[in-house]
């Protein structure tokens, strides 16, 4: 759902593949996933370092509802492009799990946030003497005083606390509240697939954080309704940026399995506009919340299902993967509404009615 009644893409019938979504068409279709938002908007006028205005926040993915440390999750990370500034990867990539919640921020804000998010786990688990925090990031300093590093333990704390299941806030909440993508206001979506029962009936869920691409290159159901738009009304952001790009699912792949089906993640994102630009950071992290990795384990052998190397609901997990991700960003979009940060910046939200009646120009809906 969007925060200001501005209508999800498929709400308006564009079209998104072939795959059926979810019931809440989110990452918390994937179960036992939760999702929650602290937003930050305060201020307006002139930036002042340190003072505002304010226009950021943190999101946080939860993977499941108990103790993450002692029950971890599968997990891997894909690094499209690597101008971003992530903290918590390498053991990840080393390990193959993720034993923390996932938060998504601003790049100045990554440290404070894996120091509140370290406090938050040792007070559900006081025996933690090692801990690896998944923080991921994008830069809002064109809408946000970045400087001021606003996002402190109570507003980290806040947005764990809140993390719920069923309908996801979109657009400008959380971590995307001051966020630009392709051109326009852009922020927080997300998106689900479920493959049919033949195929396992697994779902994939997706949540981005969008803040990355040109107006030029923006596509919506193959329509290049950027180069539509180039001139309503003109924006300098340069088309840099970054975009996270978070994958839960159910089925019980191994890391091989889920890297494969995370890099996937690229080609949905493709499929919007992006080129993974020179000075963007393009992050995938994905997790499967079956056959959690406990601490530590009382026997040297563990017995754990995996995905047999099925080529067809594997290529099923991908299509899944790509629909999702695509879709995701254009409910991004969507949400997002028009957002006047720092010295009167002013991102617009992407004008609904005029993309409509450019696809039906191009005969999409």
């Amino acid at each position: 759902m969007s925060t200001n009644n501005r209508p999800r893409a498929r709400e308006v019938g564009v079209p998104f593949g072939y795959l059926p979504t979810g019931t809440y068409n989110a990452i918390t279709d994937v179960a036992g996933v939760k999702v929650g938002h602290c937003t930050l908007i305060q201020g307006d006028g002139a930036r002042q370092a340190g003072v505002g205005p304010i226009r950021t926040g943190v999101t946080a993915i939860v993977p499941h509802s108990g103790d993450l440390f002692e029950d971890k999750v599968a997990g891997v990370v894909h690094v499209i492009n690597g101008f971003g500034k992530a903290m918590g990867i390498a053991q990840i990539q080393e390990l193959g799990t993720i034993e923390t919640p996932i938060l998504l921020t601003n790049t100045l804000n990554v440290g404070k946030a894996a120091d509140a998010l370290i406090d938050w786990m040792i007070e559900r688990n006081p025996k933690i003497m090692s801990l690896n925090p998944m923080i991921g990031e994008c830069n809002d300093s064109s809408l946000n005083d970045i400087q001021g590093r606003h996002v402190h333990k109570e507003h980290v704390y806040e947005a764990l606390n809140r993390a719920e299941s069923g309908l996801v806030a979109e657009g400008v909440v959380g971590g995307g509240t001051g966020m630009s993508c392709l051109g326009f206001k852009g922020g927080i979506g997300t998106s689900s697939r479920v493959l049919p029962p033949e195929m396992g009936g697994f779902t994939v869920g997706i949540l981005v954080m969008a803040n990355f691409g040109r107006r030029q290159d923006l596509l919506i159901a193959g329509v290049p309704v950027g180069r539509e738009l180039i001139r309503w009304p003109e924006t300098d952001h340069p088309g840099d940026g970054s975009i996270m790009m978070i994958l839960a699912t159910d089925a019980p792949l191994s890391t091989r399995q889920l890297t494969r089906v995370a890099k996937r993640c690229a080609l949905g994102l493709s499929r919007t506009g992006s080129v993974a630009s020179h000075g963007s950071g393009d992050f995938v992290v994905g997790f499967s919340t079956t056959n959690r990795q406990p601490n530590r384990s009382e026997q040297p052998v563990r017995t754990v299902q995996r995905l047999a190397e099925d080529g067809r609901i594997l290529t099923g997990l991908f299509d899944a993967t790509v629909e999702a991700t695509e879709e995701a960003i254009i409910n991004a979009l969507f949400a997002a509404k028009t957002t006047v940060g720092c010295d009167g910046t002013t991102r617009y939200g992407l004008p609904i009615d005029e993309t409509l009646a450019i696809l039906k120009k191009y005969n999409r809906i």
